[in-house]
C-alpha cells in the first residue's frame, strides 16, 4: 500500500460539543479545543482551524490521531466544521461563554431554565414584549447602555456555520 494510501486509511471522524477552547487565533484560525464525544469518558483534545469557535458549540470533523510528545494524543484535524449548539446544555455553555456582555454562566442557565430550546427564538424575536427571568427590574435582557429606554438585546448572528458573535 502506498503512503498516500495509508494516510487515507488512518483518517477518522470525530464530532462532539467544544467544552472548551483553549486556544483560538483569529488571525489564522488555529485552534485547540477540548471536546466531549460521546461514549468517552474524559475530554478529547482537537487541534484544527476555525474562523470562529465558541464553548457550547457541536463540531465534526476529519483528521487523523497524533500523538505530540509534549502535549500527549489530540486530533489533529484536516476538516472542521462548527454548528450551533442544539442541546440544552450546550445552548447553556455557549450562552455562557461570555460572548454576549451581560451574560455569564449563572443568567445562561436561567435563560435556559426558562425557554428551553427556545431560548434564541426568544433572544432574536421582539424585544419589546420580553421578560426576563429571575431579574427584578427586566431591564438586565439588554437594555442599551446608550440608548436607556431601548431594551435592544444583542443579536446572536446564524451567518457563517451556524453560529456567531453579538452584533453590538
Amino acid at each position: 500500500m502506498t503512503q498516500h494510501r495509508q494516510a487515507e486509511s488512518e483518517k477518522e471522524s470525530l464530532a462532539g460539543l467544544v467544552e472548551r477552547v483553549t486556544f483560538h487565533s483569529p488571525e489564522t484560525g488555529f485552534c485547540v479545543l477540548r471536546v466531549k464525544i460521546r461514549g468517552n469518558r474524559d475530554l478529547v483534545t482537537l487541534v484544527g482551524s476555525a474562523a470562529s469557535i465558541q464553548p457550547g458549540e457541536y463540531v465534526h470533523a476529519s483528521g487523523r490521531w497524533d500523538n505530540h510528545r509534549d502535549h500527549g494524543l489530540q486530533f489533529k484535524a484536516d476538516f472542521l466544521k462548527v454548528t450551533p449548539p442544539t442541546t440544552t446544555e450546550g445552548i447553556e455553555r455557549y450562552l455562557g461563554s461570555g460572548m454576549i456582555k451581560g451574560i455569564g454562566p449563572v443568567y445562561a442557565k436561567k435563560l435556559v431554565d426558562a425557554f428551553r430550546e427556545a431560548v434564541f427564538r426568544q433572544v432574536e424575536g421582539d424585544r419589546r414584549d420580553r421578560s426576563c427571568p429571575g431579574d427584578k427590574d427586566r431591564s438586565r435582557l439588554g437594555r442599551s447602555e446608550s440608548h436607556p429606554g431601548n431594551n435592544a438585546f444583542p443579536s446572536v448572528s446564524w451567518g457563517r456555520h451556524g453560529a456567531g458573535g453579538p452584533d453590538l
